[in-house]
């Protein structure tokens, strides 16, 4: 793994929030100041293949990259406020319903969060 791949999978492991590629490249940036955006880009695309990350699609709104840690996510549909949540592990059930095995789910619920829920009134 090189130099810059191990620091982007420590930021985004370290991090509470699930940040986009421009973000992750602002941070890395305050201490790595030669780096750049296509560095960024292509060591998140190698961690995603690798299975070291993850990356979250939302239509409408920018990928997010988060630690490989087996949960759930609750996306608000007016801001895209992204936010982790556990719920019952489906596999069991998936799998059964499939009659096979599944290598992994990507659950996401959309809803109102309470800020927007709370602006809608």
């Amino acid at each position: 793994m090189t130099r810059y791949a191990q620091l982007i999978l420590e930021l985004i492991n370290q991090s509470k929030e699930h940040m986009t590629a421009e973000q992750i490249f602002l941070e890395l940036k305050k201490t790595e100041p030669k780096v750049v955006q296509a560095t960024i880009y292509n060591n998140l695309n190698t961690l995603c293949r690798e299975g070291r990350i993850r990356k979250i699609s939302i239509e409408g709104s920018r990928d997010r990259y988060d630690k490989i840690k087996k949960h759930d996510h609750l996306v608000c549909k007016k801001c895209s406020t992204l936010c982790d949540m556990k719920f019952e592990d489906l596999t069991g059930n998936l799998e059964k319903q499939l009659g096979e095995g599944i290598i992994s789910y990507d659950l996401k619920v959309f809803y109102l969060c309470p800020k927007c829920r709370k602006e809608k009134m």
